[in-house]
């Protein structure tokens, strides 16, 4: 019996592992939950799941919650708040696997803790690896800790790697839809508006995210997370456009073999694989995760134009350069994209924003996690600095 954290429960990766935990109850245990501000859903969670330990956003948050759980009769479960709480759920000694789907650097401390604790941990954050990295992935070759990703396309590589040693690999592929606007005309992209930018063609996810994947920002992080996860250098990991979201990623072996992983565009099925490896446990119809061989009618692969997508270029540079590159990169996207929602800036004001942040950031690789922060924090700094300072007439 695996006995679960979840940190994130009430977005879309927790709702799935929770999804998961109902289907196979006899596997895998609710045992705490850091729910953000969603407090409607963090409720609903208690009376469900009634987990030992709820940690929440906010004090305020935390008080409101206690008070309806009580009216309802629960008074076994600890609520708690802030990041200490995060850090409590993800570190409780009946805890053996957390989920890390906290979005952002939010995640980044509970992820380290549960790290340091010996937690086997599936990884759904992917900006902790971005940001802090190096510090993750010592940590855990430290504290003997499997790091298992979640995302989508990591996880499609881990699954192919199985099939050689690491001195096999020549180079692994990540898949990308290409968004909403592998077609559109580049002299129209002026003119995107986020009501466009936020239809992504084949997923449905949070705001940001599908920002990131219509600037393919989201796959540039993810280039940085497959170099850190598995020990290649920014050149041994390339992006193919598959627009129809079938391949999740491949790996290419010196033989010239490649392995690739076909599932259904489902998060369940990666959140499983983790949760269960390394066995693979067998589903049914009714949690629909079978694949339909007839859907293979047509597979199209193509790179990436980095005229395009200039975000995936600079998430390679980043990459290359190293020290507190990553860090700027992450920040300066979240800022960008949030002015690019707010109508600020224009849809290409995102990676212009993003550039001139990593030309003001330099210094090595930070020594701690309070110092990823702190880098963290000035990117962001930067960032605002930088949109602020434009011409009215560029920002919109």
């Amino acid at each position: 019996m695996k006995k679960l954290a979840i940190l994130g429960s009430t977005g879309s990766i927790g709702h799935s592992t929770l999804s998961i935990c109902e289907s196979f109850p006899d596997r895998y245990q609710v045992i705490s939950l850091a729910a953000g501000t969603n407090i409607d859903a963090a409720f609903a969670q208690c009376l469900h799941w009634r987990p030992r330990v709820i940690s929440l956003a906010t004090e305020q948050l935390a008080a409101t919650l206690k008070t309806r759980l009580k009216a309802e009769g629960i008074t076994n479960i600890e609520v708690l708040h802030g990041t200490a709480g995060s850090i409590q759920v993800a570190t409780l000694p009946e805890v053996n696997f957390v989920v890390s789907a906290i979005v952002g650097v939010a995640g980044l401390e509970a992820t380290y803790a549960a790290v340091c604790a010996g937690k086997t941990i599936g990884l759904a954050n992917k900006e902790c690896l971005v940001a802090a990295g190096e510090l993750i992935m010592a940590a855990a070759k430290q504290h003997n800790v499997a790091l298992l990703p979640i995302d989508s396309e990591h996880n499609a590589v881990h699954q192919c790697m199985r099939g050689g040693t690491p001195a096999e690999i020549k180079q692994v592929w990540l898949t990308a839809s290409g968004g909403p606007f592998r077609n559109t005309p580049l002299s129209d992209f002026d003119h995107i508006t986020p009501t466009q930018a936020l239809k992504h063609p084949t997923w449905v996810m949070g705001q940001r995210i599908t920002i990131d994947s219509a600037t393919m920002m989201n796959k540039g992080f993810e280039v940085i997370e497959a170099c850190r996860l598995f020990n290649l250098p920014p050149a041994q990991v390339r992006v193919t456009i598959h627009p129809q979201s079938t391949v999740h990623s491949l790996v290419e072996f010196v033989d010239g073999s490649i392995l690739a992983q076909i599932s259904v565009t489902d998060m369940r099925l990666p959140i499983l694989y983790a949760l269960a490896y390394p066995e693979r446990v067998a589903v049914t119809e009714r949690e629909s995760l079978t694949f339909d061989l007839a859907t293979l009618s047509q597979l199209d692969f193509s790179i990436p134009d980095l005229t395009r997508f200039p975000c995936l270029r600079l998430a390679y540079e980043a990459a290359e350069a190293g020290g507190r590159a990553p860090i700027a990169l992450n920040a300066a996207d979240e800022i960008a994209v949030a002015a690019f929602l707010a109508g600020d800036i224009p849809f290409l004001g995102i990676p212009r924003t993003i550039d001139t942040v990593l030309e003001l950031t330099s210094g090595p690789s930070p020594a701690s996690i309070f110092e990823v922060l702190q880098a963290d924090l000035a990117a962001r700094h930067t960032a605002r600095e930088v949109i602020a300072s434009l011409p009215t007439t560029a920002r919109r």
